[in-house]
């Protein structure tokens, strides 16, 4: 989640807040009442929020590992190209000994 996302939803979050607060003594509701729920309504929403980060937390779903997996996914496709390139270059007999070395030294 960026920066402004983060704010967005703050301004959103408060905008609901003083909106049911503003609004409830409009549909009958006594100030006490209407604070008391506008304020259950921001604690709500804020909890949800911090369980959806914890969540995202658990599962490896945050913004920095989402990033470094497509970062990661780039890098080893033009590391690949490279490879495929160089190993296309060689003779044939040159293949086939870069082969005959790598069965006989698998990687660990």
């Amino acid at each position: 989640m960026t920066k402004g996302k983060v704010l967005q939803i703050g301004i959103i979050i408060s905008l609901i807040g003083l909106i049911s607060y503003k609004f409830a003594p409009k549909i009958g509701i006594d100030n006490f009442s209407g604070s008391t729920i506008s304020s259950c309504i921001l604690i709500i929403i804020i909890v949800t929020w911090v369980l959806s980060y914890f969540f995202r937390v658990v599962n490896g779903k945050m913004t920095f590992m989402e990033q470094r997996k497509r970062y990661r996914k780039k890098y080893e496709k033009v590391i690949n190209d490279k490879l495929e390139t160089k190993f296309n270059a060689l003779s044939k007999e040159e293949q086939e000994k870069l082969m005959e070395d790598l069965e006989k030294h698998p990687k660990v």
